[in-house]
């Protein structure tokens, strides 16, 4: 069956080639990508889809589809990926809700399960958010999940805020259950 991250409400699975119509839907939606240089045509999303399946492949996770686990809905991709920053490699948790499915807590339960994996499963000691300034949102979702500002850099030709956590003691994640 490949990868599955269940929290309360949601599962996170890898994406597959049948994703696509979804995938293109919330990469088209202006005001997802509110924060992206563009919207996404099919082709462009077909792309986008076609990069996780190698980031499975070659690091064992990339963004996954989101699921209501009552509904089997997608509702977003969630996930972990390694970005090339100025100062080096770092693994990033990255959120994209669908906009019908906004301002239910979507993109932090999921992301709070994927800091958990990162540290947890993957045995990580940081992991970092990229969010632009004005994505206040975002920056939300990232201070949820303990997340504060390290830096600012530009990535992708856009300034981005460094948002970062790290690995807590063992104590902290048995209290935080």
């Amino acid at each position: 069956m490949g990868f599955e991250l269940l929290t309360e409400r949601l599962r996170l699975r890898e994406m597959t080639a049948g994703d696509l119509d979804f995938v293109a839907s919330m990469l088209a939606d202006p005001q997802v990508m509110k924060f992206y240089p563009q919207v996404y045509s099919r082709d462009e999303a077909r792309a986008w889809l076609e990069r996780q399946l190698v980031r499975y492949a070659e690091h064992g996770h990339g963004l996954w589809l989101v699921e209501d686990r009552q509904t089997f809905q997608p509702v977003g991709q969630v996930g972990l990926v390694l970005q090339e920053l100025p100062w080096g490699c770092e693994p990033e948790i990255g959120y994209l809700i669908h906009s019908p499915f906004w301002r239910r807590g979507c993109a932090t339960e999921a992301a709070r399960a994927v800091r958990d994996h990162a540290f947890r499963s993957c045995d990580m000691n940081r992991v970092i958010s990229l969010i632009r300034p004005i994505n206040e949102p975002s920056q939300g979702v990232a201070r949820k999940l303990g997340m504060q500002v390290e830096r600012e850099t530009e990535f992708k030709n856009l300034q981005h805020l460094v948002f970062t956590v790290g690995r807590p003691s063992e104590l902290e994640f048995t209290s935080s259950e």
